[in-house]
C-alpha cells in the first residue's frame, strides 16, 4: 500500500474526525502547528514494526517539544485484527519499558475495528477510538498529565464523545470518509 495514501487518510482522520468531531480538545493546537509525527510503517513482521517502534521512541524522546510533541505510528496491513493489535498494544508497553521511558512516554492506539471492552460491537461510539488502519499514537507523558489536570473532570470527554458520536450516527461517521478503506459494511 502506497505510503502516502496511508499518510494523507491518516491526516484526513485527524482533521476531520479527532479535531472537526472533538475527540481530543488537546490536538488542535500541535497538529496546526505541525508538530504531530505521523510515519507509515513498511514493516513485513512484527519485529519490524518494534524496530520501527524502538526508532520512533528514541526519536520522539530526542526531539524538541516545539518541533515535534507527539507522533502517529501507521500500519496498514500488518494488523488486520483488533484482538491482536491489543496485543501488540502490551508489546509496546514492553519496548516503551526497555527504553527507560516508562512516565515519559505513553502510547495510545487506534483501530479500524476498536471497541471499547464494556460496549457493543455496533455502537458508533466505538469510532472514538477507529483510524484507517491500525495507529499507535506516542505522546508525551508531561503533555498528557498537564492537559488532564487542567480540566474539572478528564472523564467528560469520553462522555461528550460518546454523546458526539451517538448524535452523529453511523451514516454521518460514513459521510466522513474517515474509516477504514472497507468502512462501508459497518453497521
Amino acid at each position: 500500500m502506497d505510503p502516502k495514501t496511508v499518510e494523507q487518510a491518516t491526516r484526513r482522520w485527524v482533521e476531520e474526525a479527532v479535531i472537526g468531531l472533538n475527540l481530543c480538545p488537546f490536538a488542535r493546537s500541535v497538529y496546526v502547528e505541525g508538530r504531530v509525527r505521523i510515519v507509515v510503517s513498511a514493516a513485513r513482521h512484527l519485529d519490524a514494526f518494534l524496530e520501527d517502534l524502538d526508532r520512533e521512541l528514541d526519536t520522539l524522546a530526542e526531539a524538541d517539544p516545539a518541533k515535534i510533541d507527539t507522533t502517529l505510528l501507521v500500519h496498514p496491513t500488518l494488523f488486520p485484527d483488533f484482538e491482536t493489535f491489543n496485543d501488540v498494544l502490551d508489546l509496546a508497553e514492553e519496548v516503551v519499558d526497555e527504553h527507560a521511558l516508562t512516565g515519559v512516554i505513553q502510547v495510545a492506539h487506534f483501530h479500524p475495528d476498536f471497541r471499547f471492552e464494556d460496549a457493543e460491537e455496533g455502537d458508533v461510539a466505538n469510532c472514538s477510538n477507529r483510524s484507517p488502519y491500525p495507529t499507535l499514537h506516542l505522546l508525551r507523558e508531561a503533555d498528557v498529565e498537564r492537559a488532564v489536570s487542567a480540566l474539572a473532570d478528564p472523564d467528560a470527554i469520553y462522555r461528550a464523545n460518546i454523546e458526539t458520536l451517538h448524535q452523529l450516527g453511523w451514516a454521518g461517521w460514513r459521510a466522513l470518509a474517515v474509516g477504514a478503506p472497507d468502512d462501508a459494511g459497518k453497521p
